[in-house]
C-alpha cells in the first residue's frame, strides 16, 4: 500500500523513495546504564494512531526529517 510523503526539501513524493527510521523518542542521557540504552534501541510503543516518526529520503535529497503519521490509515498529519 503506497502513500505520499511531503519531503521538506523535495515536496510530495512516493513512500518508496524513503526509509522509515522509527518513532521519535528521547535518547537516554550520558549517565544512562545498559538497560536504559537497550530499552531505547529495541523497544517501541508501536502505537495504532498518530505518532511522530523519523524518515530518510534515500532517493532524493538525503535528509532525515520528522513526520506525524496515523499508523492505522497512513494519513500524514501536518501541523
Amino acid at each position: 500500500m503506497g502513500f505520499l510523503i511531503p519531503c521538506p526539501n523535495c515536496g510530495l513524493r512516493d513512500v518508496y523513495e524513503f526509509k522509515f527510521g522509527g518513532e521519535v523518542k528521547a535518547q537516554p542521557g550520558s549517565e544512562a546504564d545498559l538497560k536504559a540504552w537497550r530499552h531505547y534501541l529495541y523497544f517501541n510503543e508501536n502505537l495504532s494512531g498518530v505518532q511522530e516518526e523519523w524518515w530518510y529520503h534515500t532517493a532524493g535529497c538525503g535528509d532525515w526529517f520528522k513526520l506525524k503519521r496515523d499508523t492505522a490509515t497512513n494519513e500524514i498529519i501536518e501541523d
